[in-house]
């Protein structure tokens, strides 16, 4: 078993390079020593992947020994050095009963609120006051900000290979809606509202109504939600005739306003709830 580690309520400053040690790559990773991806205001999206550190992530794969772990009922065998985090008792943050699973090398900021069953992934980084609901998936080096809200079955995707891709990005304040699918390095703008039922990947296209743009990803830089931007999930009609005579269209989403005091009074969450 891995030693027992006390994480604080605020991460320490982010290590400039990743150990070699598998133990010590998952230990700094969940105190917030480091990231799989960082602000970086010099970036064209405000981020910086860090290669290095997905990099020394998959190389705690190349160990295959596997062990046994109980919690309650539950039985859990998986790769020795990627277990669940056994540290979560007495730390700043509720991990309601239900189910959950943090593995190894998963950060949890202050004040997180994880609604059963949920999983985190390993490399993954929710921040202060995020609420995590139930059946959430945040997936491996998936980066959540401060304040957020996860709600009911949002899966949000992880990606370890190749090293250099960008992962997940939902940044601070963000609202992310019921049975919302995030994937492939999408980033989500800060204090943006994504509609439940949205699936966004980073080679999406996204409508916006409002300035009459159409925002489109690329594998080299994959789509960013503007901050604020309110997305619901609409359709497009489709090309050529038959098309047309069955009346077919594609789904869409659609950026349709951007946040105002409406809005804001639509998703807050009750500070009792958190």
């Amino acid at each position: 078993m891995t030693a027992i580690l006390e994480t604080t309520s605020r991460p320490a400053a982010v290590s400039s390079s990743p150990s070699a040690d598998p133990s010590t790559i998952l230990a700094d990773l969940e105190a917030g020593r480091l990231r799989a991806a960082e602000p970086d205001p010099t970036s064209p999206d405000g981020w910086r992947v860090r290669a290095e550190v997905k990099a020394a992530i998959l190389a705690t794969f190349t160990d295959r020994t596997t062990a046994d772990w109980s919690a309650g009922p539950l039985t859990f065998r998986d790769r020795a050095a990627l277990g669940p985090r056994e540290d979560l008792a007495g730390g700043p943050w509720r991990i309601v009963p239900g189910g959950t699973a943090v593995r190894r090398g998963a950060y949890l900021g202050a004040g997180v609120v994880v609604m059963p069953p949920s999983y985190l992934n390993v490399g993954a980084w929710v921040g202060d006051g995020t609420m995590v609901d139930s059946h959430v998936l945040v997936g491996s080096c998936a980066q959540i900000g401060a304040r957020v809200h996860l709600a009911a079955g949002v899966l949000i995707g992880g990606v370890l290979e190749p090293p250099g891709a960008r992962p997940v990005i939902v940044e601070d304040e963000a609202f992310v809606g019921a049975g919302v699918t995030l994937l492939e390095g999408v980033l989500v703008g800060r204090r943006a509202v994504i509609a439940a039922g949205v699936t966004l990947t980073g080679l999406h296209r996204l409508y916006d109504v409002v300035t009459g743009q159409v925002l489109e990803g690329s594998a080299e830089r994959p789509l960013a939600v503007p901050p604020g931007a309110v997305v619901i999930p609409g359709t497009r009609a489709l090309g050529g005739s038959f098309a047309a005579i069955h009346g077919l269209a594609a789904s869409a989403a659609l950026i349709v306003k951007f946040r105002d005091e409406r809005t804001d009074a639509r998703v807050a969450l009750e500070d009792a709830l958190r």
